[in-house]
């Protein structure tokens, strides 16, 4: 397999151009019928997921044909494992099944497993945020994305992603539910995780809390949001590995400004302590 040199800010205009193209596919097609199957328990898949991963997948290897893709319908697409694409044609699409118009497009560059390019479109909107390992975030295609300071207010607004494999009955996620809605003005669980990542990144949101999620509709945002200056930790705090897993459910954050992650690893302690009697409420 041919090794080769990459231009980051040429990879970014290629995902930025893939996503938006896509974007506009979608926008299109979404007040049309379209067919939706269901992929597993909570999790569906649509037509408009195929053609936007079609599309993107074939502007990827047309300008890298040697870099292997991961995309969320396709699975692995074999090339040079050193470069690795991570596609997500439509993030929320449980969203768009019913009409709401809250989804997102995001596809990654990785460079041994380290994400080092992002790009998420919003359709809605029309708007794109991108990023480069380093090289800062953007808004659009080469301003500079800058987070506007929130107001000072007592109480956060937060964003709450999950993973599909989540029951109703997981004590931890319930208790974390419980505790942020207590502790917090609002908590958006918007279904569309990239969004939630972005809306951060330019200063929508204090934080985000992420319980047992998938990678594929992860590390773009992660991405923007650290070059934008937010801080990703583990539950533990410690800081969150940013390298590309198995791209299973498993992974669990908090995100926000350097005020809010410490606050918030407080809140994801009491809630592992409130969690042990979770159980009993669903008795009682």
């Amino acid at each position: 397999m041919r090794r080769e040199t990459v231009d980051l800010q040429q990879a970014r205009y290629v995902a930025i151009d893939a996503a938006e193209s896509a974007g506009s596919l979608l926008r299109g097609r979404s007040d049309r019928h379209f067919d939706v199957w269901a992929k597993s328990e909570g999790d569906l898949v649509t037509e408009l997921d195929l053609a936007a991963e079609r599309l993107i997948v074939d502007r990827i290897r047309a300008r890298y044909p040697h870099h292997q893709i991961v995309s969320e319908e396709a699975g692995t697409l074999s090339g040079d494992v050193r470069w690795n694409w991570l596609v997500d044609p439509l993030d929320g699409t449980n969203n768009i099944a019913m009409g709401l118009n809250v989804y997102t497009v995001g596809i990654t560059l990785c460079l041994r497993g380290l994400p080092v390019v992002a790009a998420v479109h919003e359709p809605g909107s029309g708007h794109t945020w991108s990023a480069v390992r380093h090289q800062g975030a953007f808004a659009g295609r080469d301003r500079p994305l800058v987070r506007r300071e929130r107001p000072p207010r007592s109480r956060p607004t937060l964003a709450w992603n999950q993973g599909y494999r989540v029951t109703p009955e997981d004590p931890t996620a319930t208790a974390l539910r419980l505790v942020l809605d207590r502790e917090s003005t609002r908590v958006l669980r918007l279904w569309a995780p990239l969004l939630s990542w972005v809306m951060l990144a330019r200063g929508d949101l204090d934080g985000i809390v992420g319980y047992e999620i998938g990678e594929l509709d992860l590390h773009a945002g992660a991405l923007i949001a650290t070059e934008a200056g937010l801080r990703v930790t583990d539950p533990s705090g410690r800081a969150f590995d940013p390298r590309v897993g198995t791209l299973t459910e498993d992974r669990s954050l908090v995100a926000g400004t350097g005020e809010a992650v410490p606050w918030l690893l407080e809140l994801w302690s009491a809630a592992e302590k409130l969690s042990s009697r979770v159980p009993d409420l669903w008795d009682s």
